[in-house]
């Protein structure tokens, strides 16, 4: 049996993306649409399907980092600012994205909150990876 550390994460987060948005029916909220991944983002995401490979990278860093809040993921998705001619700054990424997957999983089962650490994976959570992982690898 595979796990999330035996396939890279190129194979993983596509092939969990697809599971979660056609089996698992996570559900993309209708604001989604609408909104930026952060402050150092200029336009929304391109792709029709960016809320699943968001949800998917989150649980892959969850299995992978151990518990882990909201504000260090919101700098793990953060990036640079362009401001012209004065110099880039750091921003982070929108903590309400984030939020929002994260109850979704908490529903789900994939993870759950730790008082002062934050979220940690379930086992559930991991078998779920795990069996992904492990399809990959017959591939």
């Amino acid at each position: 049996m595979a796990t999330a550390y035996d396939v890279s994460a190129e194979d993983l987060i596509p092939q969990a993306a697809q599971d979660l948005k056609n089996k698992v029916k996570l559900e993309m909220p209708e604001w989604a649409h609408m909104v930026k991944t952060g402050a150092h983002r200029e336009r929304i995401p391109e792709s029709e399907d960016w809320w699943w490979f968001r949800a998917a990278s989150l649980l892959r860093k969850l299995y992978v980092r151990g518990p882990t809040g909201v504000h260090k993921l919101r700098v793990l998705y953060g990036g640079r600012k362009n401001k012209g001619v004065k110099p880039e700054k750091f921003y982070p990424a929108g903590g309400k994205i984030i939020r929002v997957i994260l109850k979704e999983f908490d529903e789900l089962g994939f993870t759950q909150k730790i008082d002062k650490e934050g979220r940690k994976i379930t086992p559930k959570g991991q078998a779920y990876l795990d069996k992904i992982a492990t399809g990959i690898l017959k591939q």
